[in-house]
């Protein structure tokens, strides 16, 4: 699957007799709530010895990825724009892949 293909299907989902504000907020408060459901799993395996449960994982980073595809869908951009530019920063910032000195000196 690719991400025009994920966000046409996941608009399914979408409150649409939400007005535009909603929309956003919905988007923008569920966008918070599930990382903060995946950085508790990671937390309590890192501090409570629990087992890292991969399912879990993969749930929490799909409700992630619904509400940015929300976010998306909301304000008219194409998920592939989202990845392609996000891609190109890494590049431009990671030429030869990730270095903590530039990590340290990042000038954007």
């Amino acid at each position: 699957m690719n991400f025009t293909d994920y966000q046409a299907l996941a608009a399914r989902t979408l409150g649409r007799d939400r007005t535009h504000e909603q929309q956003l907020a919905n988007a923008a408060l569920g966008l918070t709530g599930e990382a903060g459901e995946t950085a508790e799993l990671i937390k309590k395996h890192l501090f409570h010895a629990t087992p890292l449960d991969r399912d879990a994982i993969v749930k929490e980073l799909g409700d992630c990825l619904w509400y940015i595809a929300a976010f998306a869908t909301v304000l008219d951009i194409e998920m592939k724009e989202i990845a392609e530019q996000n891609i190109a920063k890494l590049k431009r910032r990671y030429p030869e892949g990730f270095d903590t000195e530039r990590s340290r000196n990042r000038t954007e």
